[in-house]
C-alpha cells in the first residue's frame, strides 16, 4: 500500500497489508498467551507497563521523526510521545487499586442463607482500530488501559500514518512479556474487519460512518463495541466574557493540529454585546498563525495529513461563501512544497443550512454566529447530531448553568478542548458522536472487565420436592 507524505503530496513509503489469515494466526498467538499475562496479577503488568514507558523513552527522538514525516508538525509528535509514555506510568500507577477496588468479599444477599461476591474479569483479547490525527497517541489511548486490566491486545493503525510502526514494534520486542501479548497488524479496511472478526472487545475511533460499519460487525459478533466518533463542538461566549481572553481560547480550540482533531471547536456563538471586539482580536490573532513551511520547525500549524481531507473543507468553505458566508481571512488552501495548507479560516454570516456548520470540518475554520438570547444560543449549539464535547467562556456560575444544557459528553469551562489535556475526567459522547464507556477517568480501565457473581448457598438447597404442584400428596 503506498503512503504519501503530507508535506511533499509524495508517495515515499509503503507497507504491505496483514492478510485476514495472518490476522487469524495473530490473535489465536494473542488468545493462548492471555491467560499467563492476566495471571501476572496488577502488580506485575504494571512493572512491565513500565519498562515499556521506559523503551518509549529511551526510542523517543525516532518516535518523534517518524510521526513528524507522518503527520507533518513536530511539537505535537513531541507531546504524543511524552503522553504516551505518561499514561503507561499513570495507568501502572492507580490501575492496581482500581482493579483491587472492584472485587466483592461474600456479603449477605437479600434472600436469606446467600452469601454474594463478585470478581472481574478481563476480555480475552480486545482489539483497536486507530485514526491517522494522533497516530501514536490515539493508537494506545485504549490498547495502555486494556493491557492494565489484563486484556491481550491487537492494534491496526491508520494505513494514512504507518512510518512509526517499526520504531514502536521495536520498542514493545525489547520487553519481552509484552510482545507476548501485544501485536500490530497493518493494512486497510478488510484488515480491520479482520481484526473485528477476532477479538472479543473492540475499540475504534474515526468518521461516523466507518464507525457505525464496526458497530454492525460487532454487534454480528455478539462483542462491544467502543466507538469515539466525529464531533461539531459548539463554543459559547457569554456577554460576561472578556472578548480578547475568548478569541485566543477559540482560535486555539479551533486551529491547533490544524483542526484536526475530535474535540477542535468548530462552531462558535458570541453575544452580540461582544462580538465586534471578540470578531476583531480573533481575525487579528488568526493572521498571525503561521504554516510550518518551508522550516518544518517554524510556524503554528502544519499540513492537511490525510490530502483529500482539504478538498473536503474547501468546498465546505465554497459553499459557505456562494450561500452568503462572509470570510474575513483564509479561505483557500494553499499548496506550499507540494503539501495542502490552510490558514486559519474565520467565517460570519453562517447559516444551519451550510455545510461548515451542520457537518464535522476537521480543518482550521472557525464560524462565528452572533447572538442576541441564550435560549437561541444553547438551541443552536445543541442542534447537530453530534455531540461529543462543548465549552462555554464567561461568568463561572453562569457558563456551567449554560454547560449543563448542552448535550455533549464533557463541557470545558473558561476553555476549550479540555478532554485533550484531561484524562481523569469520566465522559461518554452524546448522539452520533460515540457508543460506550468513558476511555477517561476509572471507566478507562474498568471498561474492560466483565462481572462475574458468585453466589454461594449457606442453607438447604431447594430440592425437586419444593416445586411440586400439590405439596403434601
Amino acid at each position: 500500500m503506498d503512503v504519501v507524505n503530507p508535506r511533499t503530496g509524495l508517495v515515499d513509503y509503503q507497507i504491505d497489508a496483514t492478510s485476514r489469515q495472518a490476522v487469524a494466526d495473530v490473535a489465536a498467538r494473542l488468545r493462548a498467551a492471555q491467560p499467563a499475562w492476566s495471571a501476572l496479577g496488577s502488580a506485575g503488568r504494571a512493572a512491565i507497563l513500565c519498562q515499556w514507558a521506559d523503551a518509549i523513552d529511551a526510542s523517543s527522538q525516532r518516535l518523534v521523526e517518524k510521526l513528524s514525516v507522518d503527520t507533518g508538525r513536530v511539537a505535537i509528535a513531541g507531546i504524543e510521545v511524552f503522553t504516551v509514555a505518561n499514561m503507561l506510568r499513570r495507568w501502572a500507577d492507580i490501575g492496581p487499586d482500581i482493579i483491587a477496588s472492584l472485587d466483592q468479599a461474600n456479603v449477605p444477599s437479600a434472600m436469606p442463607g446467600i452469601m454474594i461476591g463478585s470478581r472481574h474479569v478481563p476480555y480475552c483479547l480486545f482489539g483497536a482500530i486507530t485514526p491517522w490525527n494522533f497516530p501514536l497517541l490515539l493508537g494506545l489511548v485504549d490498547a495502555i488501559p486494556a493491557l492494565m486490566a489484563g486484556c491481550a491486545a491487537l492494534i491496526k493503525p491508520s494505513e494514512i500514518t504507518p512510518r512509526f510502526v517499526p520504531v514502536l514494534r521495536e520498542t514493545i520486542s525489547r520487553v519481552p512479556d509484552l510482545a507476548q501479548i501485544l501485536e500490530i497488524v497493518e493494512g486497510g479496511p478488510e484488515t480491520g474487519q479482520a481484526v473485528v472478526e477476532h477479538v472479543d472487545y473492540i475499540c475504534f475511533t474515526g468518521s461516523v460512518a466507518t464507525g457505525r460499519k464496526v458497530a454492525e460487525a460487532a454487534g454480528k459478533a455478539f462483542i462491544p463495541a467502543n466507538l469515539e466518533l466525529g464531533g461539531k463542538d459548539p463554543m459559547i461566549i457569554l456577554p460576561s466574557a472578556d472578548p480578547v481572553k475568548a478569541s485566543s481560547i477559540a482560535l486555539r480550540s479551533s486551529v491547533a493540529a490544524n483542526g484536526q482533531a475530535c474535540q477542535s471547536i468548530e462552531r462558535v456563538y458570541v453575544h452580540r454585546s461582544i462580538a465586534e471586539p471578540f470578531l476583531i482580536s480573533l481575525v487579528e490573532q488568526a493572521k498571525a498563525v503561521q504554516p510550518n513551511y518551508p522550516d518544518i520547525s517554524s510556524g503554528h500549524v502544519g499540513p492537511f495529513i490525510f490530502p483529500p481531507q482539504a478538498a473536503k473543507v474547501q468546498a465546505q468553505l465554497d459553499e459557505a461563501i456562494a450561500m452568503g458566508a462572509t470570510l474575513h481571512c483564509g479561505g483557500q488552501v494553499e499548496t506550499l512544497g507540494g503539501g495542502k495548507y490552510l490558514r486559519p479560516t474565520v467565517l460570519t454570516n453562517v447559516t444551519p443550512e451550510m455545510a461548515v456548520i451542520r457537518d464535522e470540518t476537521f480543518g482550521p475554520v472557525i464560524p462565528v454566529i452572533f447572538y442576541d438570547d441564550i435560549e437561541d444560543a444553547i438551541a443552536q449549539a445543541n442542534d447537530s447530531i453530534y455531540g461529543l464535547s462543548a465549552a462555554v467562556i464567561g461568568d463561572v456560575s453562569e457558563a456551567e448553568a449554560v454547560g449543563a444544557r448542552l448535550e455533549a459528553g464533557a463541557i470545558s469551562i473558561n476553555d476549550g478542548s479540555l478532554t485533550a489535556f484531561v484524562s481523569d475526567a469520566a465522559n461518554e459522547a452524546f448522539k452520533q458522536s460515540g457508543l460506550g464507556p468513558s476511555r477517561m477517568g476509572n471507566p478507562g480501565l474498568t471498561r474492560f472487565f466483565r462481572t462475574q457473581a458468585i453466589i454461594r448457598q449457606d442453607a438447604v438447597a431447594a430440592s425437586i420436592a419444593d416445586f411440586a404442584e400439590n405439596p403434601g400428596h
